[in-house]
């Protein structure tokens, strides 16, 4: 597995990627068409140098997406493949990401969770700030979460970064 930053031309690979993550939820086919639009990323995010994927040869594994300007950005998306997730590639790209956005020099990232991936984020040290409506089911709350990139827990012992 190798980390590199996102391309404008992996914007459809990472659009289905982002998709298909979020199916591990076990949401319906029609919310997930919802989804749909909110998961599509344009190339030009793509092509931003603050989004990276996770690839095994041409297979893209994983991608997170941060977008704003420094110091607060917003971790917009965090996807892990289907048949991947629970091998530690998110975790690897978590861990790059967090640093790689510090060397952007972001200094905090919020982020509206997916309920289900909120101990997936705790585990980084991010923290519940509040909540945020659901733009495609009313009255569905996303936890908001903020991660302090000074104060967060990086690295596993023993590990390196690329």
């Amino acid at each position: 597995m190798l980390i590199r930053t996102a391309r404008a031309d992996d914007h459809v690979e990472i659009s289905e990627l982002a998709l298909r993550s979020k199916s591990y939820w076990g949401y319906s086919d029609a919310f997930l068409d919802a989804c749909r639009a909110e998961l599509t990323y344009p190339p030009a995010v793509c092509a931003s140098g603050t989004s990276w994927v996770v690839v095994d040869g041409p297979t893209l594994l994983a991608v997170s997406v941060v977008e704003g300007q420094p110091p607060i950005g917003e971790l917009t998306g965090f996807f892990v493949d289907l048949p991947v997730i629970g091998t530690g590639c998110g975790r690897l790209l978590m861990t790059h990401t967090l640093h790689a956005a510090e060397q952007h020099g972001f200094t905090e990232l919020v982020l509206d969770a997916d309920p289900g991936a909120e101990s997936f984020y705790e585990r980084f040290g991010a923290r519940r700030s509040g909540s945020t409506p659901s733009n495609l089911i009313p009255g569905r709350l996303l936890p908001r979460m903020s991660l302090v990139l000074n104060r967060c827990s990086t690295t596993t012992p023993g590990e390196t970064h690329p």
